[in-house]
Formats: C-alpha cells, sequence, structure tokens
C-alpha cells in the first residue's frame, strides 16, 4: 500500500533484494564503493589517454572509448540501485533506463571483439599493425560500434515497452532490463523472444567467437616468444583479458539468449550484477591500468601536477 501510494500510475515498482531485507545493506556498501573504482579508473584512463601525447594508438583510443562506455553503462544503473536499497522501490525512469542501458552494453559486446582484433593486428601482423588500424578506420569502427548498439537498443527495447502488461508494473529486479519486463506481458511474446534469440546471438555469440579465434592466434604468436619472462607476461595478460570476457558474455548469453519465460529472478539478478557491474569495473583494471605505459603516463601526470602546485 505504502508503494502504491508513493508512486505514480506510470512508475515501475522495482522489487530488488526487498525479500532478502538482511542483504540491502551490505549490497548498499558493496555497489556503492565498485562504483566509486568504477568512476576513478574509467575516468583516470580518459585523461591520461586524451592529454598525455605518447599514448596516441588505436590501441588506448579504443581504452578511451571503453572507459568512456564503461563510465556511463554503470552510472545508468548503479546510482539507482543504490536508491533503491534505501528504500526508494518507485522508479519513473524505467523505460528510458532500458534503452541506455541495453544500447550502452550491446556497444560493449563489440567493443570487446574490437579491441581482441586490435590486439592480434599489433601482435600477429606487427609491420602491418600501423595500415590496418590507421586512424581514419579506428574512428570508423568505433563510430559503427557505438551505432550499432544504440540501433539495437531501439528495436529490442521498443519491441519490449508496446507489449501490453495489464497494469503490471512489479519488477522482481534492481534496475529495468528487456527479459525482467517481457516477464510482465499479458500476451503471448513469441515474436519478442524469437528477436530477442536472433538479436542476442548476433550481438553476444558473434563477437565471443571471433574473440576466442583472435585469441588463439595471439597464443599461437607468444608461443613462438623465446624469452620465458615475456612468454608468461603476455600469456598472464591474455588471461586477465580473457577471464573479464567469460563474465560479460557468459552471464549475458544467459539472459539474453534463451527464452523468457525461464526466466529465473533470482538467477537473473546475479547475471546482471556481472554483466552490469562488476565487468565495467574490472574492465579499466584489467585492460589498461596494468599496462605499463598508461601507469607511466599516470605518473608523470601527477608529478607534473605535484610540481605546478608546489610553486
Amino acid at each position: 500500500m505504502w508503494i502504491n501510494n508513493q508512486s505514480s500510475l506510470h512508475d515501475f515498482i522495482l522489487l530488488g533484494f526487498s525479500d532478502r531485507p538482511w542483504l540491502e545493506t551490505p549490497f548498499f556498501v558493496i555497489f556503492l564503493v565498485a562504483y566509486i573504482f568504477s568512476l576513478f579508473g574509467n575516468i583516470s584512463i580518459i585523461l591520461v589517454s586524451c592529454l598525455d601525447p605518447q599514448l596516441d594508438s588505436s590501441m588506448y583510443f579504443f581504452f578511451s572509448n571503453l572507459s568512456f562506455l564503461d563510465l556511463c553503462y554503470t552510472t545508468s544503473t548503479v546510482p539507482q540501485m543504490l536508491v533503491n536499497l534505501r528504500g526508494q522501490k518507485s522508479y519513473g525512469g524505467c523505460v528510458a533506463q532500458l534503452y541506455i542501458f541495453l544500447a550502452l552494453g550491446s556497444t560493449e559486446s563489440i567493443f570487446l571483439a574490437i579491441m581482441a582484433f586490435d590486439r592480434y593486428a599489433a601482435i600477429c601482423k606487427p609491420l602491418h599493425y600501423p595500415v590496418i588500424m590507421n586512424q581514419r578506420c579506428c574512428i570508423h569502427m568505433a563510430a559503427g560500434t557505438w551505432i550499432s548498439g544504440f540501433a539495437n537498443s531501439v528495436v529490442q527495447s521498443t519491441l519490449t515497452v508496446v507489449a501490453p502488461r495489464c497494469g503490471q508494473r512489479v519488477l522482481d529486479h534492481f534496475f529495468c532490463e528487456v527479459p525482467a519486463l517481457l516477464k510482465l506481458a499479458c500476451i503471448d511474446t513469441g515474436v519478442n523472444e524469437t528477436e530477442l534469440h536472433v538479436l542476442g546471438a548476433l550481438l553476444l555469440l558473434v563477437p565471443l567467437t571471433l574473440i576466442l579465434g583472435t585469441y588463439v592466434f595471439i597464443a599461437q604468436a607468444v608461443m613462438r616468444i623465446r624469452s620465458a619472462e615475456s612468454r608468461w607476461k603476455a600469456f598472464n595478460t591474455c588471461a586477465s583479458h580473457l577471464l573479464v570476457v567469460f563474465l560479460f558474455y557468459f552471464t549475458a548469453i544467459s539472459m539474453y539468449v534463451q527464452p523468457p519465460s525461464s526466466y529465473s529472478r533470482d538467477r537473473g539478478k546475479i547475471m546482471a550484477l556481472f554483466y552490469g557491474i562488476v565487468t565495467p569495473t574490472l574492465n579499466p583494471f584489467i585492460y589498461t591500468l596494468r599496462n605499463k605505459d598508461v601507469k607511466a603516463a599516470l605518473r608523470r601526470s601527477l608529478t607534473k601536477e605535484f610540481w605546478v602546485k608546489t610553486r
């Protein structure tokens, strides 16, 4: 009754973890800390990539794009989740969040594949790398990725939003996304499920296949490295990249390449935490902040700032 009195008829009620209230405070702290780390990591990478001339390459261009993407990705959900965990279950921005979150998630899926191809070109085709990944090509690839992600969101989100819900607006989730909203539909969602399967396979399975293929070639190139220390460092880097890839793709696939009728609320919440919060938070630390060039650029920036302030 309190929820009904405090919310508009056009709002959705996000139950979040209200069935397990003892989890709300620990999750609030965890999500807040993860969001702060995400902000720090991604903003640092964006600033360093833009300000340091020594990071003027296609790899850091894609890194800064990914950081901006992850910054927007987490911001589209985490602040609202924190409010939800503090007791405000009514949410009027559900439809907008659906469009933005799905657009950014789709874009990230393609971006991870492009970054894997960039690493393949750098390691396996070093002499041709400047030609293959020239500035114009990188800009076109990045622009195409953003456009594809948002186009997918327009199709999937619109088909989900227009499905009649017969007044149902209580969503057993902590943010708005397609599988959870389709569960509220009071009509046959066969068309929506088919569309979700096709686009899900196109935007998740195809990039994942390309990533795994490129890393097979990268692994073969790494095996030819004579130095054991360099070979181990390269394998360690590839393993950390693949860990993030698996966390993102396999949790997203389990949600979007399955019939929404088989959607499990508890599994859906756990999977959403991985591809919606864990992966975007880990990306800057796995992909970039471990990179020696980025760490050197950060030190140069901090040293420069220190000397400016002490003059």
